[in-house]
Formats: C-alpha cells, structure tokens, sequence
C-alpha cells in the first residue's frame, strides 16, 4: 500500500494514524516533495473511479485559482496541473494495487485494509 501523505495536513495524519492503530504500515509518499507523474495520476484517476482529474483537485487552494482552473478542462490538462503543483491533489490517498481511496473523512482509508 501507498499512502500519498502531507504531514502538514490534519486529515493526512489522521488517516495515517488510523492504518498504524490496526497494524498497516503503508509505504509513505510524500507527495509534495516527491510529486507523482501524469502517468501515475492517470492510473490514480482510473483506481479511484472517478469521473474526472478534476474530482482529485483541490479547488481551494490559491494554485487552483491563479492557474484558471475548471471541471471544464480537458483531462490532460487538469492531470498536468496536478503534476506541475502538486498541492492541487486531494489528499491523503491510500493505493492498494489497481484500487484507491481518498481519505476524506480520513476513516474512508479502512476500506482497503
């Protein structure tokens, strides 16, 4: 398991918390310093079901804004944004294998263990 982490985010620590308190030690990535590829956001995209990049973005961030941003976008776009400023990915995210979950309530990460 990998599990994309910010260790400034709350949420990010309290899932990671949760996996150690049942005896899961996931691989941890810290994504900010060790940004994913637009490969490796793809296939996130595709292990987390979703219907769009952009459902993996934060909105909120300052990032977001300043690069003109919109589910609008094309896929290929919004996947780049993400690999070029990391900070615009939803965290935290737990992989395991071809499934994927983001910790948002961080308890959603127990579906994979």
């Amino acid at each position: 398991m990998e599990f994309w982490h910010n260790p400034r985010c709350s949420k990010s620590r309290q899932a990671l918390a949760l996996l150690r308190e049942r005896g899961v030690e996931p691989d941890v990535r810290a994504y900010l310093d060790a940004p994913p590829t637009a490969d490796e956001l793809r296939r996130l995209v595709a292990a987390l079901d979703l219907a769009s990049a952009h459902d993996l973005m934060r909105t909120g961030e300052a990032e977001y804004k300043e690069r003109a941003l919109s589910a609008s976008l094309d896929e290929e776009t919004l996947i780049a944004a993400m690999a070029e400023a990391p900070r615009l990915i939803e965290r935290p995210v737990l992989i395991a294998g071809a499934r994927a979950v983001i910790g948002r309530p961080p308890e959603r990460v127990l579906a994979l263990i």
